[in-house]
């Protein structure tokens, strides 16, 4: 059986990256202290306890996914603004968008008696036609501890470029096994699932997942996170969440006011702060549009 490389939590970015680029997945060890994981345990307690199971078979009828976790658990909001997993961002997303969003926050309980997931690829969310570009970067804070009886999350390492259909045989399967506080990092791309819980215990996992600003959100943060909720965050975990102009041009809203009481195009930003900026997404964003472009036809 193939084993995940366990990191450090200080290890250089593009380090990482490195790891990401060849097995999909990593795990950085010691992400959160002992007293952060019981703190985020106790504030999520109340909420998880009340989720139901899943719905069907792949989301485990023995499986609760508890969300909306910027809003309602604040102690999530610095895990969700880690600079060390922005700077992944930066190397594995930023390349493919001029601004990367909050895919989806959940926390993940795998109880007793829960059969393992199917394998499969994160990024089948949008389909199967996005190519070769990676659309996320996805993480799972252990707040218990992760072991192979109590579903340990299953990893293909250096699956990102298999084709879709090709069927993970179990001796290529590695099981992300890891204490609490450590974060396990996947791409979009690498194949993998949750596992079985033979264990007397559950296995809870904190997902946060980041994605190209250009697609479809997972987990509607809008709905998740409404303005009343947002407009009391800082203007960065704002703007991940999706409050912000992912190009130019590119998440405008017009307000629905009668004739005249209100402007016709404005950025996601005056739903919080009531401000017409008179721009389609600001001339930062057209200037980078514009270069992405010549780059475009420059390579072409």
């Amino acid at each position: 059986m193939p084993a995940l490389t366990h990191l450090p939590a200080d290890t250089p970015a593009a380090d990482i990256v490195a790891v990401l680029e060849r097995d999909g997945a990593v795990i950085l060890d010691d992400m959160l202290a002992p007293a952060e994981v019981d703190a985020v345990v106790a504030d999520l307690k109340p909420y998880v306890e009340a989720t139901p199971v899943g719905r069907d078979a792949f989301s485990g009828d023995k499986t609760t996914r508890t969300g909306a976790l910027v809003a309602r658990c604040p102690r999530v909001r610095p895990l969700v603004m880690d600079a060390r997993l922005h700077a992944l961002c930066d190397a594995v997303l930023a390349p493919n968008c001029l601004r990367y969003q909050l895919h989806l926050t959940q926390l993940i309980r795998i109880m007793p008696g829960q059969p393992a997931q199917p394998i499969h690829r994160d990024r089948w969310a949008w389909g199967r036609g996005l190519g070769g570009v990676e659309p996320q970067l996805n993480t799972i804070w252990a707040l218990t501890e992760f072991t192979e009886a109590n579903g340990a999350t299953q990893v293909v390492p250096g699956s990102t470029n298999w084709p879709n259909d090709r069927k993970a045989e179990p001796q290529e399967i590695a099981r992300a096994t890891m204490r609490r506080g450590s974060v396990l990092v996947y791409t979009g791309s690498v194949f993998h699932g949750g596992g079985a819980n033979v264990a007397d215990g559950d296995r809870w996992g904190l997902n946060i997942t980041f994605a190209l600003g250009w697609l479809r959100q997972e987990e509607n943060q809008y709905l998740s996170c409404p303005p009343e909720i947002a407009r009391t965050l800082e203007p960065e975990l704002q703007a991940l969440l999706g409050y912000a102009m992912g190009n130019y041009a590119l998440g405008y809203f017009t307000p629905p006011l009668p004739p005249g009481e209100g402007p016709e195009t404005v950025p996601p930003e005056y739903a919080l702060s009531g401000v017409d900026t008179g721009t389609m997404g600001g001339a930062d964003l057209l200037a980078a549009t514009i270069a992405a472009a010549a780059r475009e036809t420059a390579r072409a």
